[in-house]
């Protein structure tokens, strides 16, 4: 009796979500729509592609990512950095994939050095052509996924403290060069004319750091131990008696 009763208020809670998520879903298209009807026209193109010259890279998408809007950028990589962060919070990492055989191994030799350099490649080119921390960030961390799939159970990545630091790299950098304009007397990330393209590089530079390095912890899935560089040797040799016992 008791059985048959409990489930009314799950499926009661359940199709009160679907009710309210329809709703929701409803008023977005009719905000959508609303707008699309009410504000017909080129929108911000225009104007985005006037300020050009004056934003330091000729690339109408790095102008918006890393100078129009540069605060939302900034944001999005602190997104990554709460989620690496909250990935961490779980615990040590899974061990790593068994050794791969002989194929896969050779085929890594040639695919990640590509990708590291395709990946530099990406992040020079983003200021005039399609390209940015982004996409170069995304590139270095397949190298890593690929690592880490070969049986490197650290994905090719350094040690705890090297990976935090790396993790609030591009972070920094890019709240330390708005506070730099603030201190010049401009807006927060207003860059001077004659310095904006450099310090959009500097930035999409560490940035692209900041990216490789919480992608590929993130694949890989736990926090790093302490002393993951030092303590192997000496368990390799603590376990050397067991063995031959």
């Amino acid at each position: 009796m008791r059985n048959s009763l409990e489930p009314k208020p799950q499926r009661s809670a359940a199709l009160l979500v679907v009710v309210l998520l329809i709703l929701l879903a409803g008023l977005l298209q009719w905000v959508y729509f609303t707008h699309a009807a009410t504000a017909p026209g080129a929108g911000l193109t225009a104007l985005a592609q006037a300020e050009l010259p004056r934003s330091g890279v000729t690339n109408p998408v790095t102008a918006v990512l890393l100078n129009y809007r540069a605060l939302d950028t900034l944001l999005e990589l602190s997104v990554l950095l709460t989620a690496m962060l909250g990935i961490w919070s779980l615990g040590p990492a899974t061990p790593g994939y068994q050794q791969a055989g002989a194929v896969f191994a050779g085929l890594a030799a040639w695919v990640v050095p590509l990708l590291i350099l395709s990946g530099g490649y990406l992040l020079w080119i983003g200021a005039k052509a399609p390209g940015g921390a982004f996409q170069a960030g995304a590139l270095l961390a397949a190298a890593g996924v690929i690592q880490r799939l070969g049986g490197d159970p650290r994905a090719s990545l350094p040690n705890e403290s090297a990976q935090r630091w790396l993790a609030i790299a591009g972070i920094g950098i890019f709240a330390l060069v708005g506070l730099a304009t603030l201190v010049a007397g401009r807006g927060f990330l207003d860059y001077p004319l004659a310095w904006a393209g450099w310090l959009i590089l500097l930035i999409e530079t560490f940035a692209t750091l900041t990216i490789a390095t919480l992608l590929t912890a993130a694949y890989v899935g736990g926090q790093p131990p302490p002393s993951q560089t030092t303590a192997t040797p000496g368990m390799h040799r603590m376990q050397a008696p067991d063995r031959k016992a």
